[in-house]
C-alpha cells in the first residue's frame, strides 16, 4: 500500500457513500446523479447544478444545509467553508481528523464532481476585463485541490470523460474505487487546475501588457496521442492551447490517417505560410517540405496557383505539405491526387473535391474552418535544456513597413511586387533563407544554410532544375526580385543573386558593410530597398 501523511496507509478501496457536485459543463451529470442516487449514495449540489438534479426527481441536497451558511455575493461564497473542505480533506483513519470531524459535525465527502467556469471559453471569444474577470472560478479549483491532494479517500472527477470509468468501477466494486483510479484522478485534477490558472496568469500578463511575466506558465489539453514523434523512438502527443486562431489545431481531418508529429509541424508551417496572401485578392498555393517552402504562388485560379508552386520544385514537392488559402475544388483536388502528397489543408473543402481525394484514401484532407488573420499577436515557445523560449508571433507584414528605395534605381511597379511576394515567403524560411521570385511564384528558395551566399547559390541552382524540368530556355530567376530575410553582411550574396538573374533586391538593411552592398547594387544597375524588419526563423 502507499504511504500517506503520519504514516497512515491509503485503503486500496474506498465506498462512496456522501457525493458532492458543482459543475458548470452538466454534461452526464444528470446521469451520473441518477447512477449514485440508486447505490444509495448522499448527492450534495450547489447553484445551477443542484436545479437540474432537483428537476430530474432526484434526492439532493444544497450545499447551505450542511454549511448553515447560505450562498451569498452572486455565488462567489458558496462551497467556501470549513465544513465543505474539512469533508473533502479529512484523513479517515487519523483518530486526530476524526474528533475534529465529530467536534464540528463534518461529514465525510467521498466523492467530489467538479468542473469550472469556462474562463479559457470566455478569453478565446474575447471578453471585456470584467466579463473575464467574473468567469475567474474561485471555490470550484479549491475543491479540486482540496479533493486530489485527500485521494487517498476522495475521488476526484474533473471530466465529464471520465463518468464512464467511473460508473464502470462502481459497478464491478459494490459502489466502492480503486486507489489507483483515485490517483489517476487526482493527477489530472491537477493537471486541469494548472493549465486553468495558466490561461488566468496569461490573460493578465496580455491585458495588462506585461511581456515578461515573472512566472510563465503554458498549458494545453490533449488532443491525440500519436505513435511516435519525429523518430519512432520517441513519444508524443499533440497538445491544444486554446485559441481559437484558424490552423491545424482547429482543423478537422475530413479522410486519411492520423496526422503524425511531422505532419502536424509541417502543415502548420504551410498553412501560416499561405495565409499570408490574402484570399481575396488571388488564389494562393504553399508546398512545403521538412517546415521549409519548396514552392509558393498566386494564380487566376486555385489549380494555377497549385501548377505554379508545384512548377518551382516539383521533386521535393513529392511528398510534401500542400497549403490552400481558398476552398479546395475539384479542378484542384484534381491536379493534386497526381502527385504523392501527405496532407491538403484549406479553409474548406467542396463536396466534389472531398470524393476526388477519397480515390487516395492515405492523403490526409484538412478543413481549418478559415484562415488564421497573420497580423494577430500572440505568443510562440519553444523548449531549450532546462528552459523554454517565449516570444511575440512574429505578426510583421511587409505591406506595413516604410519601404526604403536605397539606390539610384528604384523598382519599377511589377518588381516591387515580386519584392514584396518574395519578403513573405523569406518570412518562412528558415534562415539563413533566400528566396527569388517573378510574377507572384517563387523561381528558387535556398533555406537555412549557414552562409547566405550559399542559400542564393542553392536558390539558383534549384531554379535551374526547375527549368530544365519544364523546359524552359532560362530560369526564372533571370529578371527576378529577390529576398533576403536578414541584412546581407558582404556584397558577395547580392552578386551571387545578380549572377542568378536577380534585377531586384529587398532585405531588411542594417549592416555595417550596407553602403558597399549598395555601390554594388548601383554598379550593376539592380534595384534595392530596405525593409528595416528581419524576419529569423530557426
Amino acid at each position: 500500500m502507499a504511504v500517506i501523511s503520519k504514516k497512515i496507509p491509503a485503503p486500496d478501496k474506498v465506498e462512496i457513500k456522501t457525493a458532492l457536485l458543482s459543475v458548470f459543463d452538466k454534461t452526464g451529470i444528470v446521469e451520473l446523479a441518477q447512477a449514485l442516487s440508486e447505490r444509495g449514495v448522499r448527492l450534495l449540489s450547489t447553484g445551477g447544478t443542484y436545479k437540474a438534479i432537483a428537476a430530474a426527481g432526484l434526492d439532493v441536497s444544497d450545499v447551505s444545509d450542511i454549511t448553515g451558511f447560505p450562498e451569498i455575493m452572486d455565488g462567489r461564497v458558496k462551497t467556501l467553508h470549513p465544513t465543505v473542505h474539512g469533508g473533502l480533506l479529512a484523513i479517515r483513519d487519523d483518530s486526530e481528523h476524526q474528533e475534529a470531524m465529530k467536534k464540528h459535525g463534518i461529514e465525510a465527502i467521498d466523492l467530489a464532481v467538479i468542473n469550472l467556469y469556462p474562463f479559457e471559453e470566455v478569453r478565446a471569444a474575447g471578453g471585456d476585463y470584467p466579463t473575464t474577470v467574473e468567469n475567474i472560478d474561485i471555490g470550484g479549483p479549491a475543491m479540486i485541490r482540496a479533493s486530489a491532494k485527500n485521494h487517498a479517500y476522495v475521488t476526484i472527477l474533473t471530466d465529464p470523460n471520465d463518468y464512464a470509468e467511473f460508473k464502470a468501477q462502481l459497478s464491478a466494486d459494490a459502489g466502492k474505487t480503486a486507489y489507483a483510479f483515485r490517483q489517476r484522478m487526482a493527477a489530472k485534477a491537477y493537471a486541469r487546475t494548472a493549465a486553468y490558472d495558466a490561461a488566468i496568469s496569461n490573460w493578465f500578463a496580455e491585458a495588462l501588457s506585461i511581456d515578461t511575466p515573472r512566472h510563465r506558465v503554458i498549458g494545453g489539453v490533449l488532443k491525440e496521442e500519436m505513435r511516435y514523434g519525429e523518430n519512432p523512438h520517441q513519444k508524443a502527443a499533440f497538445y491544444v492551447t486554446g485559441e481559437k486562431r484558424p490552423g491545424v489545431s482547429t482543423a478537422v481531418l475530413l479522410q486519411g490517417k492520423q496526422l503524425s508529429y511531422n505532419n502536424i509541424n509541417d502543415t502548420d508551417a504551410a498553412y501560416e505560410l499561405v495565409a499570408e496572401f490574402l484570399p481575396q485578392k488571388a488564389p494562393a498555393c504553399a508546398i512545403i517540405k521538412h517546415a521549409n517552402p519548396c514552392g509558393v504562388a498566386t494564380g487566376s485560379s486555385l489549380v494555377e496557383a497549385y501548377q505554379r508552386a508545384l512548377a518551382c520544385d516539383s521533386v521535393s514537392a513529392f511528398g510534401g505539405i500542400i497549403a490552400l488559402n481558398q476552398i479546395l475544388d475539384a479542378e484542384t483536388a484534381e491536379e493534386i491526387v497526381k502527385l504523392f502528397t501527405e496532407v491538403i489543408i484549406a479553409p474548406d473543402v467542396t463536396e466534389e473535391a472531398k470524393a476526388i481525394v477519397a480515390r487516395k484514401p492515405n492523403l490526409r484532407l484538412l478543413s481549418a474552418g478559415g484562415l488564421p488573420d497573420p497580423r494577430v499577436a500572440g505568443l510562440t515557445a519553444k523548449t531549450v535544456s532546462g528552459g523554454l523560449l517565449v516570444q511575440s508571433r512574429d505578426n510583421g507584414m511587409v505591406e506595413d513597413l516604410d519601404l526604403k528605395v536605397v539606390t539610384r534605381r528604384a523598382p519599377t511597379a511589377q518588381e516591387l511586387e515580386d519584392m514584396k511576394f518574395a519578403f513573405k515567403v523569406g518570412k518562412h524560411v528558415k534562415s539563413n533563407a533566400v528566396v527569388y521570385a517573378k510574377d507572384g511564384q517563387t523561381a528558387g528558395i535556398g533555406a537555412g544554410q549557414m552562409s547566405r551566399v550559399d542559400s542564393a547559390r542553392i536558390a539558383a541552382l534549384k531554379a535551374e532544375e526547375a527549368a530544365k524540368a519544364l523546359g524552359l530556355a532560362v530560369p526564372m530567376t533571370k529578371g527576378s526580385a529577390v529576398a533576403s530575410e536578414a541584412f546581407l553582411p558582404f556584397a558577395d550574396g547580392l552578386l551571387s543573386m545578380i549572377a542568378a538573374g536577380a534585377t531586384a533586391v529587398i532585405q531588411p538593411g542594417g549592416s555595417m558593410r550596407d553602403q558597399e552592398v549598395i555601390d554594388a547594387a548601383n554598379e550593376h544597375g539592380v534595384a534595392m530597398v530596405f525593409t528595416g524588419m528581419r524576419h529569423f526563423r530557426h
